[in-house]
């Protein structure tokens, strides 16, 4: 069959008369792009951290490495990935069972109160329980100071326990929804039969429905330790005032020690490359454990799997559901809406209090603010853009023209989604500071946009891929038949049946562009900071209600793009 269609696809292209096919040329320019958005940037982190511009030097990544901080940077980022990836492993499935396999009622309120941590912000959400937890001046350590005469803090969140919390609560949906998908499509006969054979629940959930889900909770599980491992946001809200350093943000500390030292560059490279490794035995381990054991859902014509009725736990546990969600999703935003519309941060919550002069201030003659506004709308409608072409281009060219190589173009593709943000970060800084090439980005909106073109590419390329490997080759040699070229038959047939994938898929970039902090942190200049910087950077200098108004404007921003995408895509299936 592939054979047959490469043969099909030569020969049409002899119908258009032209000696370069459009072929050749969207396959040349897929490894040129991703040579330059991805594979220079890597290159670039492993050159300058082994060779020092004249001879091979592993002394200094050694140096790095061993230093005591280091080394204490490299212990805490281990602790909090593999602990936080735990704990919301077991909240993530306990409630995907509970809404997937169970009759407890109010599922669709629940599944609304999951989809909230996807659109909000890791640091925005580590801000809100610093303003709740942090020592005695956090509001609800004051409470409970007040309500009980304690003498001391109940809680300090700006621990490495802290941290380790925060994660897991805001990173356990990743889990669910991977695990209550799988508990949807499993087929009810194989519990049924163990349940006719004796079986009581215990044994069943343990020998057959966890055992049928372990892909899927693995799944879930490396997503959760890998974003945990190269999270920036919440360890830097959390643990910079304490001097609790992870990988990343010791990463961003380098750079920011050297103010513009190379040597101090290179420091953060080695960490780079130190982060990187961490990553991929995470992957590693993964695989392995999949590899152990190997679990099928039979598929078939069974009837939907039956719900287990809880009884008497029913409402109990509805009670404990909703209080845990609204306490860890809805708390923190009110938090950061109150603390918006205090006149002072610190003052307590109540009517004399709560003034609109913080918006006054982050929109009436505050350039900095509508500047760091503009810069995240260009750059998130900007990478979506670009983004959505060249997902288009690539998944053509690997899966319709499909070159000798066509696997590599899709591995470079991916591969920026495994990094870490500030490794990319650390790679566009060296790629892009007119070491190559002459051309110097750094310090400028483009060196972000480029950064988020290379993280962001993977998106826009599985969206489309899923889409155009269902549209049929003998539509566009019908066309190119006809007489149409190859351009014509790309325009008129091939992206109109796949524009649906296309909407989707920018909005897959614009939204994660818009919230992004990991990146931008190392990359943004004077006069190219974004929202989230700007946010990080009110808090730093103390602006805290400030801080807090912008992050209620940009939960907003947000929330409508997500509603947006979701009133277009509601009615469009596709092909």
């Amino acid at each position: 069959m592939k054979l047959n269609f490469v043969r099909k696809n030569n020969d049409l292209a002899r119908l258009d008369g032209k000696r370069f096919r459009m072929d050749n040329i969207m396959t040349f320019l897929s490894f040129l792009i991703l040579t330059t958005v991805v594979i220079l940037p890597v290159v670039m982190i492993i050159y300058n951290t082994f060779w020092d511009g004249s001879k091979l030097d592993l002394e200094m990544f050694a140096r790095v490495i061993l230093r005591e901080e280091n080394l204490a940077a490299m212990k805490n980022t281990v602790i909090i990935g593999v602990i936080a990836t735990l704990l919301a492993t077991v909240i993530g499935v306990f409630f995907a069972w509970l809404l997937g396999r169970s009759d407890i009622p109010l599922k669709g309120l629940m599944r609304w109160l999951f989809s909230i941590p996807f659109m909000i912000p890791p640091f925005l959400a580590a801000m809100a329980w610093d303003m709740m937890f942090s020592g005695r001046g956090g509001y609800v350590n004051r409470l409970l100071m007040n309500v009980f005469s304690l003498a001391d803090a109940p809680f300090n969140i700006n621990t490495v326990g802290g941290i380790i919390v925060i994660e897991a609560v805001y990173y356990f949906p990743f889990v669910y929804m991977q695990v209550v998908s799988a508990l949807q499509r499993m087929d009810p006969t194989l519990e049924e039969s163990a349940r006719i054979s004796g079986a009581k629940q215990w044994y069943v959930i343990r020998k057959i429905t966890l055992p049928l889900t372990i892909p899927a909770i693995s799944s879930g599980t490396l997503l959760v330790l890998i974003t945990s491992l190269s999270n920036y946001g919440i360890p830097a809200m959390l643990g910079y005032s304490k001097n609790i350093f992870t990988l990343p943000t010791m990463i961003v500390e380098r750079v920011n020690r050297a103010g513009g030292d190379f040597q101090g560059i290179r420091e953060a490279t080695a960490l780079s490359v130190v982060l990187v490794i961490v990553v991929a035995i995470a992957l590693f381990v993964q695989r392995k454990l999949l590899k152990t054991g190997r679990y099928d859902i039979i598929k078939g014509k069974s009837m939907r799997p039956a719900l287990i009725k809880l009884r008497a736990i029913k409402y109990p546990l509805l009670v404990v559901s909703i209080v845990f969600l609204i306490f860890v999703v809805l708390t923190p935003l009110v938090v950061i809406f109150l603390v918006s519309i205090l006149r002072a941060y610190g003052l307590p919550f109540s009517i004399e209090n709560f003034s609109l002069i913080n918006y006054q201030k982050i929109f009436v003659n505050n350039k900095a603010v509508i500047d760091s506004i503009k810069n995240s709308l260009f750059l998130g409608f900007s990478a979506g853009i670009i983004c959505l072409f060249l997902g288009v281009m690539l998944s053509y060219v690997i899966y319709k023209i499909r070159p000798k190589g066509g696997g590599i173009l899709e591995t470079l593709a991916v591969l920026p989604y495994s990094l870490p943000g500030t490794v990319m970060a650390i790679g566009c800084i060296l790629a892009w500071s007119g070491i190559v090439f002459g051309i110097t980005l750094y310090n400028t909106i483009w060196i972000i946009l480029v950064a988020y073109i290379a993280r962001y590419l993977s998106y826009t390329l599985k969206s489309c891929s899923a889409s155009l490997q269902q549209v049929h080759y003998s539509l566009e040699e019908a066309s190119r038949s006809c007489g149409a070229s190859h351009m014509e038959s790309l325009v008129d047939i091939t992206i109109p049946l796949i524009k649906p994938a296309m909407v989707s898929s920018f909005f897959l970039v614009f939204l994660p562009a818009m919230r992004e902090l990991t990146t931008s942190v190392l990359l943004y200049g004077p006069n190219s900071r974004t929202l989230g910087v700007q946010i990080q950077q009110l808090r730093i200098n103390g602006y805290m209600t400030q801080a807090a108004a912008l992050s209620v404007v940009a939960i907003i921003i947000i929330m409508v793009s997500d509603t947006v995408v979701k009133a277009i895509t509601k009615d469009r299936k596709g092909i």
